[in-house]
This record gives C-alpha cells, structure tokens and sequence, in this order.
C-alpha cells in the first residue's frame, strides 16, 4: 500500500511539458494513487483522458473552481452532469464534483462593486454546483478560502450528504474543524501541516483524527517542508504525511500510509 495525494492539479505539469517525469516521480516515491482535480472547463477533458490513460493511478474530479467563475458561469455548468456516465456508457466518471466553493481572498480589493458581483456568481455556481452533486449522490471536494462559514451554511441549505463533503486544503482551527465533524465532514491536508506558523492546523488535524486523516499537494502550491520554495508535486506527500507521523499522531509513518489511504479510498470510492 501507497500515499494516495488526494488533491493534485496536473494541467500545470501538461502545460509544461513535465507531466511524465512527474507521474515517474510520484511512482518512485511510493504513490498508489492521485486525484487530479479539475478546476475549469480547460481542464476537465484533459484529466478525463489521462485518467482513462493511466487508470489505476490517476483519478480525476471535474468542478467550477471559485476563482474560475465569471459571467459565463452557467455554460460552465451545463456541460458537468455529461461527464458521469450514464448506466452502460463506461466507468470513467470522475471520482468527485469539485474543486467549489467561495474564495473571499481573490476578489478585487480595490473595487467592491467587481467584488460584489462576482461573488454573487461565485455563490450561484456553488449553489448549482451542491444541487448536481445532490443529484448523483458524488463526493464534493470544497474550496473555502475566506469563506468557511458561508460555504458551511450553503451545504446544509442544499441538502447534500455530509459524509460526502470534504474541506480541501484545511486551514483553519479547531472550531472550524468541530463544524465539520459534527455534521459528519472532512478536512483534508497540505503542505501547510508542516509549517512553523501552523499550529492551529496541526490541532486541528489531531481533533480530526486518523480514522479520517487524508494528505494531499494541492501541487503545484503549497510545497511542504523540507521542499518549501521549490514547486510542489504528488512526490511530495510522502513528506506531509511522514511530517504527521512525527509531529501531530506520533505514529509510524506506516501506520500514517495505511490509513490515511484507507481513508481516501473510502471517502472517493476508490478501488
């Protein structure tokens, strides 16, 4: 048994032409798995395709990423359910509707009509976004930068199943993590887990648990240490897991591995 990285985007190693010495990488340093998770329109054949291609060890998702959100939104949108098959029409569907969510982060600061305006779209595609993964009964991967609680509130407006929700990139402390649990989500975690400055993320981790500890890159951002300032990629997991091993669980690395892959082939349906 291998890491799974659960929360990986490859479109930049295609775009740069490095996508097969990374993969190698990913291989030589023990990887099972990765889910590739798709954030646009531009991304969303790409990954089907090399899923299809690498079956058994790359994992897509397909979402409408926050940041990606404009006024055409809703084109966006249309075309997401036709990447589930339907019954008879094949088995390479994505593993997860996302990444979606809110991001209070990037909006324009210098102008708070744009920024109005284009969270409201940003609250609308999430909104459409919950209601397809509703639908299909799929696991729903969250981005929820600057806007925890608004999106927490969302997600139990529509009704979606709790225990398919996962916070990627979790952040934030232990009363967010409480927020989560009791209603039955997860928090996933990056590169930031083994930050100096992250304490409240390592509480948070440990409130969590490892009956549902999972790690992922989010490459290529959020490299941990000891790889901090160069670009991240799916090889790089092993480092934030072998960081929770020692610092937050206090488990065999092994142990971490086991897990947190059981964790993920759980939560995504993994084979």
């Amino acid at each position: 048994m291998g890491l799974i990285d659960t929360h990986t985007h490859l479109e930049s190693f295609v775009r740069k032409g490095t996508a097969a010495s990374a993969l190698s990488r990913a291989k030589a340093a023990g990887l099972e798995a990765m889910i590739t998770v798709g954030t646009s329109p531009h991304d969303w054949t790409l990954y089907r395709d090399l899923a299809k291609r690498l079956t058994g060890f790359v994992y897509y998702s397909i979402g409408l990423h926050p940041c990606s959100v404009d006024e055409h939104w809703e084109m966006a949108m249309a075309q997401v359910e036709g990447f589930w098959p339907k019954e008879g029409e094949g088995d390479n569907h994505p593993v997860a509707l996302g990444e979606v969510g809110l991001d209070r982060y990037h909006l324009p600061k210098d102008n708070p009509h744009e920024a109005k305006k284009i969270f409201g779209w940003q609250r609308a595609a999430f909104e459409a976004s919950l209601a397809i993964a509703k639908r299909l009964g799929t696991p729903v991967i969250i981005h929820a930068r600057g806007a925890f609680q608004e999106c927490v509130e969302m997600i139990d407006a529509s009704g979606v199943d709790w225990t398919k929700v996962i916070f990627h990139c979790f952040s934030e402390g232990v009363p967010e993590m409480n927020e989560l649990l009791r209603r039955g989500g997860y928090g996933s975690f990056t590169g930031i887990l083994t930050y100096k400055s992250a304490d409240i993320v390592r509480e948070a981790a440990l409130s969590q648990g490892l009956d549902r500890f999972m790690v992922e890159t989010d490459a290529p951002y959020l490299t941990p240490d000891p790889k901090r300032g160069k670009p991240n990629e799916p090889a790089f997991v092993k480092y934030t897991a072998e960081f929770a091993a020692t610092h937050v669980f206090q488990k065999s690395y092994a142990e971490i591995e086991k897990r947190s892959t059981e964790n993920a082939k759980r939560f995504f349906g993994l084979p």
